[in-house]
Parts: C-alpha cells; sequence; structure tokens
C-alpha cells in the first residue's frame, strides 16, 4: 500500500504541467468565479505548498520528532507576488520536486512511513500521513483548475 501511495505521489509531477497546457496568460490570471484563486495562483499554491510538504517529509526522515510549523496559504498567495512569477517555471519546479522527493521516499524501508512530527496546528503526524495528504491537495486543486478551465472555454 505505502508503495502504490508513493507512485500516485511521483506521477502527480508532471500534472500540474499538463493542467497548463493550451492556456494565455489572460486564461492564467482570469478569476471567472469572483474572489477565488485564479489557475497561476494555484498553480504556484501548489509549488510552494509542495516543497514545503518535501521539507516536512525530510525532516520526519532525517530527525527524531521534528516540529512541523504551519503556514497561512493567504498570506503566501497575497505577499509572494503569484500573480507576477512565471506558472509554467512554478509546474516545472513541482514536477522535479516529486521526482526528487519519491526517489527518497522509494528507498526507505516500510518502517519509516510510522515516523512521527509534531505539527504545530495539527499535533503528530506520520511520514505516511503528509505523503497521503499531499497526494489529495493535488487531486483537490486540479479539481478547482479543471473547472477554472471549463468556466474560461477551455
Amino acid at each position: 500500500m505505502t508503495q502504490q501511495m508513493i507512485e500516485e505521489y511521483a506521477r502527480g509531477g508532471p500534472r500540474l504541467k499538463e493542467a497548463l497546457a493550451g492556456l494565455s496568460a489572460p486564461d492564467l490570471l482570469a478569476t471567472p468565479v469572483p474572489g477565488t484563486w485564479s489557475i497561476q495562483q494555484i498553480v504556484l499554491h501548489l509549488m510552494d505548498s509542495d516543497l514545503i510538504a518535501s521539507d516536512r517529509m525530510k525532516r520526519i526522515i532525517a530527525e527524531d520528532g521534528p516540529t512541523i510549523v504551519g503556514y497561512s496559504e493567504s498570506a503566501f498567495a497575497q505577499k509572494l507576488f503569484y500573480d507576477q512569477q512565471d506558472p509554467a517555471v512554478a509546474a516545472q519546479i513541482f514536477e522535479l520536486n516529486r521526482r526528487l522527493t519519491a526517489e527518497i521516499l522509494r528507498r526507505l524501508p516500510e518502517s519509516a512511513f510510522a515516523r512521527t512530527g509534531t505539527h504545530n496546528e495539527r499535533g503528530r503526524m506520520s511520514l505516511r500521513e503528509i505523503v497521503g495528504m499531499y497526494v489529495q491537495h493535488l487531486e483537490h486543486h486540479l479539481r478547482f483548475l479543471r473547472h477554472k478551465r471549463q468556466l474560461l472555454g477551455k
């Protein structure tokens, strides 16, 4: 089951780049649902959150009972220039990060996935839980991204 989850995590890498195919700069910045993120903001959020997730996974693997610190995704989106960054580069970083992180996960013994860290907001979390959470996180946001594409006629 763990190996299957790792492969699902790894297969997610190129999916973000694929989701951007055929979109123009105005499409990426459009907000067809007022008050929600644009496709570009979703892409930048996914990149940032996956980089943070990889850091969390690595800390749990390498350190004994590390503290995992939460962050404000809204503050990141507002203050880190998500509307001005290159979403294609973000999608590439996302893909490469998943590839490298999956290589680490594949080399671990099954017992490593029971290792834990303590999230400052959510409490104790295992490596298995975090990997699974980020498999689902991508799916969650890709649904929104596909819906926005549909509303844009793409």
